[in-house]
């Protein structure tokens, strides 16, 4: 089983919103968080979606998921007090709906919709063959690696730098597994889940994704996505898109 699972939890605070957290805002027509449950509603290799979401919004993610017909949504969790946290509920609900049997989970970011089918495929075919994908981007400027004064101390190759984004995918076992491994640790601070797996000794490869897959985090953000999402809507209006 391949299942989903999209973490919501945040409540924008970046975003300087005053009635919505980020996920809930609405970009052509519809919330964020909608847009991006759809990649994987009607992605054909997708059997099932979990979401966990910060605890107030709830009802209100319940109500958008029957108003769109997201039927491939079988649980929806309280997230966690961080974004590591809520990975971790997410996950324990997945393992819920799977069960016993082994199963490919697909992590993701509430707030980062301009994902593809291909992207989606991509990371399924690599945790078949290596056990894991890690969604990256090349870096398109010079990366600087700088200490604690400012002071320059290494500036990497461009080649062999990425910039990591979601989905980042693993077996969801050995995931679950080592997030267990980190609470018991008391380690719950990992920024992303590449970043856990990494400290626990599991071998990453890496998923080209589209450059367009960013994150909706400040109002710059918003405004790029609602640009991107505006060129492609006139790319199909005027038979561009592939």
């Amino acid at each position: 089983m391949n299942i989903a699972v999209i973490f919501a939890g945040g409540v924008g605070s970046r975003m300087h919103t005053k009635t919505k957290p980020k996920q809930f805002l609405d970009i052509h027509g519809k919330p964020i968080i909608v847009h991006t449950i759809e990649k994987f509603q009607y992605h054909s290799e997708i059997d099932g979606i979990v979401i966990a979401c910060v605890k107030e919004w709830i009802p209100y993610l319940k109500q958008l998921i029957e108003h769109y017909n997201l039927t491939k949504v079988r649980k929806v969790v309280q997230g966690g007090s961080t974004g590591q946290l809520s990975i971790f509920n997410g996950l324990v609900a997945a393992k819920e709906v799977v069960g016993a049997e082994r199963s490919i989970v697909l992590i993701h970011d509430g707030v980062r919709p301009l994902i593809n089918d291909k992207l989606i495929s991509d990371n399924i075919a690599s945790v078949k063959k290596y056990g894991s994908a890690i969604t990256c981007v090349k870096v398109k400027e010079t990366v600087l690696v700088v200490s604690g004064e400012n002071q320059i101390e290494d500036i990497p190759e461009r080649n062999n730098t990425r910039l990591a984004r979601a989905p980042q995918s693993f077996w969801l076992d050995e995931i679950l597994n080592m997030q267990k491994q980190a609470q018991a640790e008391e380690e719950t601070n990992f920024i992303d889940s590449c970043s856990l797996a990494k400290h626990y000794g599991k071998k990453l490869y890496l998923v080209d994704g589209p450059s367009e897959n960013i994150k909706i985090t400040t109002p710059d953000d918003f405004y790029t996505m609602r640009a991107l999402l505006d060129a492609k809507e006139n790319a199909q209006i005027y038979g561009y898109e592939e």
